[in-house]
């Protein structure tokens, strides 16, 4: 029978062993430590050539990876992430404001020049893991431009589970085609654009993407990005898949538009976009296939331009007004706008009769929505709207939907109570 010290060193030992059972095999054929080629990790020496030649060595082996042990590595330069090469550090998943802990990475170069060399280049099946970004050099009270945080070219670029403390712009996987691109458990505060995608012809997956302050959260710093940020931007992409992502104090949380190579097809489900003017901006959508929300939640305005010509959908999704911003939805263009089984909360700040939804857009349907603000009005059709459908909808405190248009318009089973 072991006696208790015996016993105590077998459970040390069992933990010891299942501390390391994910770490890399570092010295195995493919993988390589950025200690080993001479960084330093102390915060004060140059380790971007270091980095660079361990990068350089996984890929010239066919491909590998190389880890990134526990320290601070300050990078002067740019690092380029070779095809088949992963980086990465200790976090097996994102976290939250741990700048000088576990593998941070300190960016300094290109400050006040957002068009200058990405500080990290993802080429072909490269990725980015278990690192935190963090930029000593910027300003907390009144921010400057840096380039790129991360950019992508070439299929399937993948981050996971990540950190970027306060890069000035997060993610371009848009710049140069990223197809199959993988974001999935990133964490940022971007103080001027999160995610770019754009040039994307096969099925990019953004998951569990929080931008967020993580870096600081004062009330000059949230007014910042709130007058100027943009989370996310989408152009060209060919069935997007959003899931769980969360957008807070931007100026506009998700804008969809178009760029040379025509705008995209976004399916996004359990996600949000809070305290932001402008939730969700629609400038152009695919023209057949367009944008699907599926449970998910905004507080800011929805705005539908007159260049968009997509279908744009909403189901089972939440929606509350800013101030001051009188209307939850406005509506314009050829492409068809749909809300169905979803909610309505807080709008026309200054009671002037201002809707909830305000729709000069060509087509509209909104069924099986409840409009909680008892008395107010909840819809208004405009002159440019050729055909809506507004039926079985909680109309609370009465019906009271302003119909302007010439087009066809069917009412019905709408619960005025």
């Amino acid at each position: 029978m072991l006696n208790f010290a015996s016993l105590l060193a077998v459970i040390l030992l069992v933990m010891s062993v299942s501390a390391h059972a994910n770490a890399p095999p570092v010295g195995q054929k493919g993988v390589y430590s950025v200690t080993a080629f001479g960084a330093k990790g102390d915060g004060k020496a140059d380790d971007t050539a270091a980095f660079q030649r361990a990068l350089d060595a996984a890929a010239k082996d066919g491909g590998g990876l190389v880890f990134v042990p526990t320290g601070n590595y300050l990078i002067k330069g740019h690092l380029s992430i070779p095809d088949h090469v992963t980086l990465e550090g200790v976090f097996r998943a994102p976290t939250a404001r741990t700048q000088y802990k576990g593998s941070t990475l300190l960016a300094v170069e290109g400050k006040g020049n957002p068009d200058g060399e990405p500080f990290i280049f993802l080429h072909t099946n490269s990725t980015l893991k278990g690192i935190t970004v963090f930029y000593p050099e910027q300003d907390k009270t009144t921010p400057v431009p840096y380039p790129w945080c991360i950019r992508g070219a070439g299929d399937n670029c993948s981050i996971v589970d990540v950190l970027l403390v306060n890069p000035w712009q997060a993610v371009d996987f848009g710049t140069f085609p990223c197809g199959r691109h993988l974001i999935r458990g990133l964490y940022a505060q971007a103080l001027h654009t999160g995610i770019f995608v754009d040039k994307c012809f096969d099925v990019g997956r953004i998951e569990d993407v929080h931008l967020w302050p993580f870096w600081e959260a004062t009330p000059a710093l949230m007014d910042f990005t709130k007058r100027q940020a943009t989370a996310f931007i989408f152009g060209r992409t060919d069935w997007e898949f959003v899931s769980g992502t969360f957008c807070i104090s931007f100026k506009v949380g998700f804008r969809f538009t178009a760029f040379k190579d025509w705008s995209g097809n976004v399916l996004l489900t359990n996600s949000g976009s809070d305290m932001c003017p402008t939730a969700v901006l629609v400038e152009r959508s695919q023209d057949f296939t367009g944008i699907a929300w599926t449970n998910c939640q905004f507080f800011g305005a929805i705005d539908i331009r007159e260049t968009n010509a997509g279908p744009v959908k909403f189901n089972n999704c939440s929606f509350w007004g800013l101030e001051p911003t009188p209307s939850i939805v406005s509506t314009k263009g050829s492409g068809a706008v749909t809300f169905n089984g979803c909610h309505f909360a807080r709008w026309d700040f200054g009671n002037e009769q201002q809707p909830a939804i305000s729709a000069d857009g060509e087509r509209l349907t909104v069924s099986n929505c409840d409009f909680m603000e008892s008395g107010r009005k909840q819809i208004v059709l405009g002159e440019n709207v050729r055909a809506a459908v507004i039926i079985g909808n909680q109309m609370r405190g009465g019906l009271k939907v302003e119909n302007r248009s010439k087009g066809k318009v069917e009412m019905g089973l709408n619960v005025d109570e």
